[in-house]
């Protein structure tokens, strides 16, 4: 049976729908980024993301849509992201999908945007299948996940503080890169030295799964404050380097930790952080030795898009999950 979810996204800065053909077959994927409309505030503006979602809103649907080559009457469902992400973007999306599905009388499928993440490598790799440990790395998520089957999760470690992209985006901010700060920092660290400048990395005794990028933000501060204080020169790709080590360590050390304790013989990679071309050196040299089958999303689905929705909220088509009217966007939604 061919089953049509039309998807959307609105969580942060990008305006997404997509079109997905049982759950892994991407018939459309549009994006409509605003990266550089917050260029010049040096990060996401809540308000001028939300207004900006209301703009782009219909304009992406019809086009994803027409890419697809379908009608409205084709689909089985609408699936829309309801959080976590911005209040005011999530429910630019979540208003749209509930007028889809009232209109053409589908099922409205609620979708949280970290699920979202973990199924974008369902339709890089058709034949992956849980069970598999996760890490979600992203500009607000840094999560350790065993990933018991398409719509079973269970939390193994996380952040107690930054998310790993959201450290990312502050070290840009302070060495003068400015927004988005995970690319630019990747590539300035290519030209720097990993072992010039030593950043800490953080342990729990509590959890050893958990991760703090709050300190190593400190340390790359007041690292550039003593200097400044002496008047010595700072190598900015150094620091970009040495910042970049500590985290994708840290990263890999932990999640590593978490798939051999719990047995896994597949690692997966997902969120923006996962396109980082260090990080995803660092898991496969340790895949590698740990003999794991990795998995990582091509990069267009590592960022916010519908497809990943699409395919995360046809699992739920399938268990008959459904939401109905009363669906609200949820900011701090757990998973």
């Amino acid at each position: 049976m061919e089953n049509l979810i039309l998807a959307i996204e609105s969580s942060c800065d990008e305006t997404s729908a997509a079109v997905v053909k049982n759950g892994r077959q991407v018939l459309s994927n549009i994006i409509s980024s605003q990266i550089d409309i917050h260029k010049k505030f040096g990060g996401v503006v809540p308000e001028v993301a939300s207004r900006n979602h209301v703009l782009n809103i219909s304009t992406v649907v019809a086009e994803a849509m027409e890419t697809a080559a379908v009608s409205y009457d084709d689909l089985s469902a609408v699936a829309v992201t309801y959080g976590p992400g911005l209040i005011g973007a999530l429910l630019v999306g979540v208003s749209y999908a509930k007028a889809v599905s009232a209109a053409k009388n589908i099922p409205l499928i609620a979708v949280n945007h970290i699920h979202g993440h973990i199924a974008a490598n369902y339709i890089t790799h058709p034949d992956l299948e849980p069970p598999f440990v996760c890490l979600v790395a992203s500009g607000g998520h840094s999560h350790i996940l065993h990933v018991k089957t398409y719509t079973e999760f269970e939390i193994l470690g996380r952040t107690r503080d930054d998310a790993a992209g959201e450290a990312f985006d502050k070290i840009a901010r302070v060495i003068g890169l400015g927004y988005p700060g995970g690319p630019k920092v990747e590539a300035l660290a290519k030209e720097g030295s990993i072992d010039a400048v030593t950043f800490p990395q953080v342990e729990f005794s509590d959890n050893p799964y958990d991760f703090s990028f709050s300190g190593v933000k400190t340390s790359v501060i007041n690292y550039l404050h003593t200097k400044e204080q002496k008047q010595e020169e700072v190598n900015r790709a150094d620091i970009a380097a040495g910042f970049q080590k500590a985290v994708v360590e840290a990263l890999t050390k932990h999640t590593l930790r978490a798939a051999e304790n719990m047995g896994a013989d597949k690692l997966v990679l997902a969120g923006g952080v996962s396109a980082n071309g260090a990080l995803r050196a660092s898991f496969e040299a340790a895949a590698r030795d740990k003999q794991l089958q990795l998995f990582y999303p091509q990069p267009v689905l590592c960022t916010d898009n519908a497809a990943m929705i699409g395919c995360a909220g046809f699992y739920k088509y399938k268990s008959n999950d459904f939401a109905d009217s009363s669906l609200n966007a949820v900011a701090n939604l757990k998973l």
